[in-house]
């Protein structure tokens, strides 16, 4: 990057989003063809990552709270099936980012509504059973009352507020992680690439149903029955909203997680030193803390092979021992 003129750094950046495209609209075609096996071994294997333990904390965590209606939760519960992460998901409580999959943090109108009448939204989500294959007719009931919440708020606009696909999506794939696809507007041209559908707009109800979800009931591995292997049971019953790991992610990606960046907001309050015997205690570098970290007995070597990657969030502001620490549970 240092070598490149201010000018060009424009295009190599677009060189970037069409590589990524790219590989994610490659890993997609490959979850169209794929049998549960190769499914399963492909998440798993994206685990790091796209920080699947996190993720499926986050939806352990939902399926105890969404016994209770939206409008007997908790903001901070209601907010978390929502998808919007705050400063009050603590992460002592929170270990995960409640953001995974689809965040509707920018979704201003969705959450006014959301919290002035939960129970608008109950009502909307209760024409989707909790088992079994969802039908058109049950996913309509719920569009049409979903639309409704938004066409009667006239606040700012005399005709309604346009119903918002994607927050509508998060609430859908929250309730039925095994039928629904959470996205983000973002998300949108990615996935319908990489499903070969038309790319449909932010407020289109019926192709999301139509293309998207119909498109998801083809897949060889979406109709497998419940595997008897507990790990295998626990990934079936979120496959739909799984795919989200079938987009390309680098290896910093995980480290995106707002739970990190609240623990380590709380854990980085103190400047980073290191402790030495006969010299007291003294500040170093940042690479003389990772190396140090590393010449410490008993580290194995595959997160010393990670040198790079431990730097490169050590001058983040992470701690040493939080990241080599985050290494040791996901590829321990």
């Amino acid at each position: 990057m240092a070598l490149l003129e201010e000018h060009q750094l424009p295009s190599l950046k677009k060189l970037e989003q069409v590589l990524v495209l790219g590989a994610s609209v490659s890993q997609f075609k490959m979850a169209r063809i794929a049998p549960w096996p190769i499914f399963t071994l492909f998440v798993e294997q994206q685990a790091t990552l796209h920080a699947l333990e996190e993720r499926l904390a986050l939806l352990d965590y939902i399926e105890r709270i969404k016994v209770k209606p939206l409008k007997e939760m908790t903001e901070v519960e209601r907010l978390a099936f929502s998808g919007k992460h705050t400063s009050q998901h603590c992460h002592t409580q929170y270990n995960f980012d409640v953001e995974w999959f689809a965040s509707t943090k920018g979704a201003k109108v969705f959450h006014t509504l959301l919290a002035q009448q939960p129970e608008s939204f109950d009502l909307a989500l209760s024409h989707i059973p909790d088992t079994g294959d969802v039908t058109p007719k049950q996913y309509q009931q719920f569009v049409d009352s979903y639309k409704k919440i938004f066409n009667d708020y006239t606040v700012d606009k005399e005709a309604g507020e346009k119903a918002p696909l994607a927050a509508a999506t998060r609430l859908l794939a929250m309730k039925r992680p095994d039928q629904f696809i959470a996205l983000t507007n973002a998300k949108i041209d990615v996935f319908c690439q990489g499903l070969s559908i038309a790319k449909f707009n932010a407020f289109d109800f019926e192709n999301y149903w139509q293309d998207m979800i119909g498109t998801l009931r083809t897949f060889a591995w979406w109709h497998q029955d419940a595997p008897e292997d507990e790990r295998e049971l626990k990934l079936w019953k979120v496959r739909a909203i799984l795919v989200d790991l079938f987009m390309f992610a680098d290896e910093d990606f995980a480290f995106t997680s707002n739970y990190l960046r609240i623990r380590d907001k709380k854990l980085n309050s103190v400047e980073s030193s290191y402790k030495s015997g006969r010299r007291g205690r003294i500040k170093l570098t940042a690479e003389e803390v990772v190396d140090q970290a590393l010449a410490e007995e008993g580290v194995p070597e595959y997160i010393q092979t990670k040198r790079d990657t431990i730097l490169k969030q050590v001058k983040a502001g992470k701690s040493v021992e939080h990241v080599i620490g985050l290494m040791r549970a996901i590829f321990g």
